[in-house]
């Protein structure tokens, strides 16, 4: 690190505590831990301290869901205080996306990561689509589902969650408006189940990183930068009481209009990393 100009690592430290508190307002807004924003930022970083290619992008996912975990975890302590989580959902839907956080690490060690960047693109496009018109044409029914169900999705949750490096919220938060859940439970409740999500993929990330530590910046604990960890968490967890305040007062249609373009412009990152 000593042979960066000071110019450039005070630079890239403002990037980082600025796209930290854009994350802190995004958790609390929408129920996600923002990673779709702290990923693209971190591989920027990493790549200017001329961190190998091969791990650059594992360092960056599991810097963000490190950095994501005490976001969420604040988000949702904010909103259960609001009395908005639905009942009987974070235990069963959490306790499956942690399998699906390690069924991911599994799979993403073998098939191409070009495979899950297209199913999100896919994903993303019609709920945002949907979000934008604003229609219930586009439902799975008035009540959520039973067990089985609802342990698929959490697998699914996790899954999504492990291997692109966020708290799963925009996909948990969309299956529930789908079942006719009002967006304010659905964003509180989505807050929850990434709890277990984050902590859990960044245990995970430490020790899948760890044989590379020789060939990683100092400071790092396997694919997890405690120097990213420092900058941009306590920022982020500071501000993602104002994205909270924010989804309560915003009127129904358009917190689902600003979710649409949150799923919307996550999914256009993905496509342009495919292109490139």
């Amino acid at each position: 690190m000593s042979g960066y100009p000071l110019s450039q690592l005070i630079e890239l430290a403002a990037w980082i505590l600025a796209a930290g508190a854009l994350v802190g307002v995004l958790a609390g807004l929408f129920g996600i831990g923002g990673g779709a924003v702290i990923v693209p930022v971190l591989y920027e970083v990493f790549r200017v301290l001329e961190v190998p290619e091969a791990l650059r992008m594992q360092l960056a996912i599991g810097t963000s869901i490190a950095i994501i975990a005490p976001t969420t975890f604040r988000s949702y302590v904010n909103h259960n205080r609001r009395g908005a989580v639905i009942p009987g959902v974070v235990v069963p839907w959490g306790a499956a996306a942690v399998v699906g956080v390690l069924i991911g690490s599994v799979v993403a060690a073998f098939a191409p990561s070009a495979v899950f960047k297209i199913a999100f693109v896919i994903f993303a496009t019609l709920i945002s689509l949907r979000m934008f018109l604003g229609t219930d044409r586009w439902s799975l029914g008035t009540e959520l589902p039973g067990r089985g169900p609802m342990t698929i999705y959490g697998m699914m949750t996790g899954l999504i969650s492990s291997l692109v490096g966020v708290s799963g919220g925009a996909f948990s938060n969309t299956i529930m408006t789908l079942y006719g859940q009002p967006i304010h439970r659905a964003v509180a409740t989505s807050s929850g189940i990434g709890v277990p999500i984050t902590v859990v993929g960044a245990i995970g990330y430490m020790i899948a990183g760890w044989r590379y530590r020789d060939m990683l910046p100092p400071l790092t604990v396997g694919f997890v930068s405690l120097i990213g960890f420092a900058l941009m968490a306590p920022v982020a967890s500071w501000t993602t009481s104002y994205g909270v305040r924010l989804a309560h007062w915003l009127p129904h249609r358009v917190l689902e209009i600003g979710f649409g373009l949150f799923l919307g412009s996550a999914g256009v990152r993905f496509l342009v990393s495919l292109i490139n």
